[in-house]
């Protein structure tokens, strides 16, 4: 009886998440001055939101990964990569050295005030919130991990993030919409 309990629960939260609407928010993306709004992603079926960091060891090593994700999904799925960390090594200042060195070609957006923490209940960095646009808004369709293996891109045996976004494109159901990330926690004010 206890694991039907366990397995229900299970179901119940994951549904909870899958259905989560989110709060909009406009932050300065560090690398242009310039703002930029969730709204503004309204015609894409789908947007990609990971919380990073310019110091925690988890983030850089996903540098790689994350491009990799960034690029394949160029032309479907825009991605923003948002830093809600408050330390001295992650001011907007040092935040514009780390995004010149990473060559990405997404918004690394400022959130010192923490509104996209907030709206998204992000507690670690990397952590991935992949958000659907439906009527209105957008809801979150999975939230966590980038893959299974947080230290050694040889040792991925699953890929959340990707595997998420694919079965969103494809009109699939997403097997896990929630999986725990690892990495450094992103202190609140």
């Amino acid at each position: 009886m206890k694991s039907i309990s366990s397995i229900l629960f299970v179901l119940a939260v994951s549904g909870a998440i899958a259905q989560t609407p989110v709060k909009g928010f406009s932050l300065t993306d560090v690398a242009h001055g310039t703002s930029v709004a969730l709204e503004q992603f309204s015609s894409a079926r789908a947007v990609v939101i990971v919380f990073t960091s310019n110091a925690c060891p988890y983030d850089l090593y996903y540098i790689d990964r994350l491009k990799e994700l960034v690029l394949q999904y160029a032309d479907k799925v825009p991605f923003l990569l948002i830093n809600s960390h408050l330390d001295p090594e992650e001011t907007p200042e040092e935040m514009k050295r780390t995004a010149s060195s990473w060559s990405y070609s997404v918004p690394y957006l400022s959130d010192k005030n923490q509104l996209a923490m907030d709206a998204l209940d992000a507690k670690r960095s990397p952590e991935a919130f992949l958000l659907q646009h439906v009527k209105g808004g957008f809801v979150i369709r999975y939230s966590g991990a980038l893959d299974d293996s947080p230290q050694e891109s040889a040792g991925v045996n699953a890929r959340y993030l990707k595997d998420a976004i694919d079965n969103l494109l494809a009109g699939k159901p997403i097997e896990s919409s929630a999986v725990r990330a690892a990495g450094c926690s992103i202190r609140k004010k």
